[in-house]
């Protein structure tokens, strides 16, 4: 279950970068803090294995906003959408660190407990 909800997360995090980036949404929708978010629970699917992708992800997708932004016409769009996808990949990494931080702490504090 939880895989279905964080599978949801991340393809409505796809689905509001690219329309943010597309279309004007009122002023009162906070599009960075809910994308975020879903990023922060979609980041539950990932596992070990794929952290590393995640993480080089979260690091390419800025420069390559950067560059896409040069592109006539179409730039500034394509650069939001990067950009948005951006900071989802970076709540979902956060969500991978946070999970690996709380696994290596546990497994510190039952070293300390074992005999």
């Amino acid at each position: 279950m939880l895989n279905k909800i964080a599978g949801l997360a991340r393809v409505l995090a796809v689905l509001l970068a690219i329309v943010a980036a597309v279309v004007m949404l009122p002023a009162n929708v906070n599009v960075g803090l809910i994308l975020l978010v879903l990023g922060l629970i979609a980041g539950l699917l990932y596992g070990a294995e794929d952290a590393v992708r995640l993480f080089v992800v979260v690091l390419v997708l800025g420069p390559v906003a950067a560059a896409l932004g040069i592109v006539p016409e179409i730039g500034d769009k394509l650069s939001a959408i990067a950009s948005n996808l951006a900071l989802a990949a970076a709540g979902a990494a956060a969500t991978v660190i946070a999970c690996r931080v709380w696994k290596n702490s546990l497994g510190d504090v039952t070293g300390l407990t074992a005999k």
